[in-house]
């Protein structure tokens, strides 16, 4: 393919999701300058294997399934240096109304909490958007399962915030 009609086709079918892809990467690591390098890895290997995309209704899920693998190249590839709790600095956040950081707060957390399998599916349509079928692609997993668990992931917080609000009523 001339190098002109595989740029056009790179542009058209990858730049369109660079945006999922940082919030995607953001996601994945709670670091944006690492997701800006994950995006870049990701956008490399696409213009090297466009010409093997048949389907253009597959770059998405394509895009965010060759991004996750970058992120666990990285793991892969040097050990993470520890730092001291102590000597992190915690961002001030008055500009952000309190009750809203407690709130986003308690829902990282309990999703936290929540098994990996169960977790993944749910954040990748909450935080990404993405379609049930974007997110069977991604993970490998049947149309059937990510439905699953996706609702699964919603009854599990459903029921561990239905029952601090009982605990808070009867306190």
């Amino acid at each position: 393919m001339p190098a002109n009609t595989q740029s056009a086709r790179f542009d058209t079918l990858v730049a369109a999701h660079a945006d999922d892809l940082f919030r995607f990467g953001c996601w994945l690591t709670g670091d944006r300058e690492v997701a800006q390098d994950l995006v870049q890895e990701t956008m490399i290997r696409a213009w090297r294997k466009i010409d093997q995309l048949r389907d253009p209704q597959a770059v998405k899920p394509w895009l965010l399934t060759t991004l996750r693998r970058e992120n666990a190249r990285r793991f892969e590839r040097k050990r993470l240096d520890t730092v001291d709790i102590e000597d992190r600095h915690v961002a001030d956040t008055d500009q952000v109304d309190a009750e809203t950081l407690m709130l986003n707060g308690q829902i990282r957390v309990e999703l936290a909490k929540l098994p990996r399998k169960y977790a993944e599916p749910l954040r990748m349509q909450a935080v990404l958007g993405c379609s049930i079928g974007e997110i069977t692609s991604v993970l490998g997993i049947s149309r059937s399962a990510a439905m699953t668990r996706v609702h699964r992931a919603r009854q599990q917080l459903k029921e561990r915030f239905s029952a601090d609000c009982r605990l808070l009523a009867a306190g």
